[in-house]
């Protein structure tokens, strides 16, 4: 057809490349037409090509600013002939009205799985080609691990229905997809051999195929302890797996392939035991390096997130282990920020020092249980004074307690039980250090205003302390 295709993902922060552009990026090209990428909003493509049709990924609602600004870009580029832009993705699929609403463009919801959704009387189904994966060469924006792996699906959907999670909601059924040993050899003739093997399945373990999606995957090279070029291959069911689903058949099977790593969900307390108990099970199979979502600020407590941390560092102890968890905090399915807070269990001071602290490692907590401790407490009394402390001692306690943190704490101790909800109520509501230095400047208790100098910087303190004086 020879038409120019411009493919766009907004300026957000992605780890993976955009799965859905890279397969319409195919699909372009098995037509004829000429295809091009660009990360955020790129003012060089306004006056490079008269652009036949421009597609627009979206991922999180919580990226709904920079998603539509973007759009509304591109609007521009196309001097507002929106019948030249299609949208769809996760955000547009979630909230469709609200995108219409801003952009006068009526996305296209769901996955592209039936023929003619790109262009009428064509019989292509989009979501079943393999993606492109030289979509991105000669731009600016690189993708991780696109170099080295086969990235797809082998079933859509999911047989849960978790109020917390959008997949029910974009992919309704739960569809086992055939022929995994052919969608890769096709990506292989096509782009070349990968080393590892990626899977964004939300349920894999439901599929009643499984011990087949097994064996094709140890048939295309990916059995345990399977090399390429001398370097070990390994598998990573991307979504992670069901904890209820796992017995001593699928971790047999599991077993057979070489997992880097087995994640396992662990979204609420309540599912201790048998978290606990796939862990095991999973070990006995000689499977050693895991990790797991921890779903937190979700009608749960902060006490019960340091609970399944323990879990886990407990499990790691008793069975020789490395399983590294992700806290991740929970934001409604149709936020448009990150700001949701799960009151009155969970605020804005709590929800922050989590976070820092799981920024240090890049969101992992690591299996050591020292460092566990230094991090989150020994215990849940400890951890409770954690999710106050000032982000000047947090950052730099080291393994031995140091003269400010020492003093902070008995400080923090000194306070009575109204007193820390005051304190608490003071750094959620003046959250910039001129708000939090006049909000200090206010207040006639002696004890919260001592306590407070930890959390203003130096500055801040002096020029408090010169206003007094004079």
């Amino acid at each position: 057809m020879d038409r120019n295709i411009l493919l766009v993902e907004p300026g957000y922060k992605t780890k993976f490349p955009p799965m859905g552009l890279m397969k319409i990026s195919t699909y372009h090209k098995m037509l004829g037409d000429k295809v091009f990428f660009v990360k955020g909003i790129n003012g060089k493509v306004a006056d490079k090509e008269y652009w036949d049709r421009i597609y627009i990924s979206t991922v999180f609602t919580y990226n709904w600013k920079v998603t539509v600004e973007t759009i509304n870009y591109y609007k521009s580029v196309v001097k507002n002939d929106i019948t030249r832009i299609k949208i769809g993705g996760i955000l547009a699929s979630l909230m469709p009205k609200d995108l219409w609403q801003e952009t006068g463009i009526a996305p296209v919801e769901g996955l592209l799985d039936k023929p003619g959704m790109l262009d009428d009387g064509n019989s292509t189904i989009v979501d079943d080609l393999i993606p492109d994966y030289e979509l991105f060469d000669g731009t600016e924006h690189k993708y991780s691990l696109i170099a080295d792996s086969y990235f797809g699906y082998v079933t859509r959907g999911c047989v849960r229905d978790c109020k917390f999670c959008a997949v029910n909601i974009l992919e309704p059924k739960f569809l086992d997809k055939n022929g995994l040993k052919d969608y890769i050899e096709r990506i292989k003739s096509t782009h070349g051999e990968r080393k590892n093997l990626v899977l964004f399945d939300n349920n894999i373990i439901a599929s009643d195929r499984f011990e087949s999606i097994i064996n094709d995957i140890v048939d295309l090279g990916f059995h345990r302890g399977a090399k390429l070029n001398r370097s070990l291959r390994y598998v990573d069911f991307n979504q992670g797996t069901d904890a209820r689903l796992v017995n001593k058949k699928v971790a047999s099977l599991l077993a057979k392939i070489q997992l880097k790593p087995l994640r396992i969900a662990f979204d609420f307390l309540g599912m201790q035991k048998v978290y606990s108990e796939a862990i095991r099970l999973a070990a006995g199979y000689g499977i050693r390096n895991l990790s797991n979502y921890i779903l937190y600020n979700y009608k749960d407590t902060p006490e019960d997130l340091w609970k399944r941390l323990k879990i886990n560092i407990d499990l790691n102890k008793e069975l020789d282990l490395q399983i590294y968890s992700f806290p991740m905090k929970y934001i409604p399915l149709k936020s448009k920020d990150r700001s949701f807070i799960d009151e009155p269990n969970w605020n804005w001071q709590y929800v922050r020092t989590i976070q820092r602290i799981t920024n240090v490692l890049k969101g992992a907590v690591m299996h050591s249980e020292s460092f566990f401790h230094r991090a989150f407490g020994e215990n849940v009394q400890e951890f409770q004074k954690i999710l106050y402390m000032p982000e000047k001692i947090l950052m730099n306690r080291g393994m031995d307690i140091g003269p400010d943190e020492r003093d902070w704490v008995h400080k923090l101790d000194n306070l009575s039980d109204n007193e820390k909800t005051e304190l608490i109520a003071i750094l959620c509501k003046y959250r910039k250090t001129k708000e939090l230095a006049y909000a200090y400047s206010q207040l006639n208790n002696q004890k919260i205003k001592n306590i407070l100098e930890y959390y203003l910087d130096d500055q801040a303190i002096a020029q408090q302390h010169l206003m007094l004086v004079n």
